[in-house]
């Protein structure tokens, strides 16, 4: 199971709200994240809007960031080009997966809309990994507080 340790180095979206945010990483030495960086960057995000995210480090092709999540109306998104990890860092909820974004309006690679017709429930928790592939649709839903999530961006292989 190596996926863990590596999740928890890179565990803590990509935005300028943490201005302590390690620069892109370099690729002849490993890059460490510490958790008390990561419970810093996350008691910064503000907690008016629906969604904040922010950037902790990226080794070129890869993103990973931090995310949290209100108990308010989450758009939808699916990405043509990734797959997206999520990791729970804290919290609960619903997560639909599938389906089609129903209003769904594209913006480069990604389609984004306000919610998915169809679809699977996924009910997830602390702890929790949710593998998103690319094309999928996803959407936080039901979510009763603020959920915290680690997000990862996994380019499609070249073909």
């Amino acid at each position: 199971m190596r996926i863990l340790p590596a999740i928890c180095l890179l565990a803590g979206f990509a935005s300028p709200v943490f201005a302590q945010a390690p620069a892109p990483t370099n690729r002849s030495e490993a890059t460490h994240f510490r958790a008390a960086d990561l419970h810093a960057a996350l008691a910064k995000l503000p907690t008016d809007r629906p969604a904040t995210s922010v950037r902790v480090f990226t080794l070129d092709p890869y993103n990973v960031g931090v995310e949290q999540r209100q108990p308010l109306t989450q758009g939808a998104a699916s990405h043509a080009d990734r797959a997206e990890l999520f990791y729970v860092i804290d919290g609960s909820g619903t997560m639909v997966t599938g389906g089609t974004i129903a209003d769904g309006k594209l913006n480069g690679v990604n389609t984004q809309g306000t919610t998915i017709s169809g679809g699977t429930r996924l009910e997830f928790a602390k702890g929790d990994f949710i593998m998103v592939p690319s094309g999928v649709p996803h959407q936080f839903v039901d979510l009763k507080s603020a959920v915290q999530v680690m997000s990862l961006y996994l380019p499609n292989a070249a073909k």
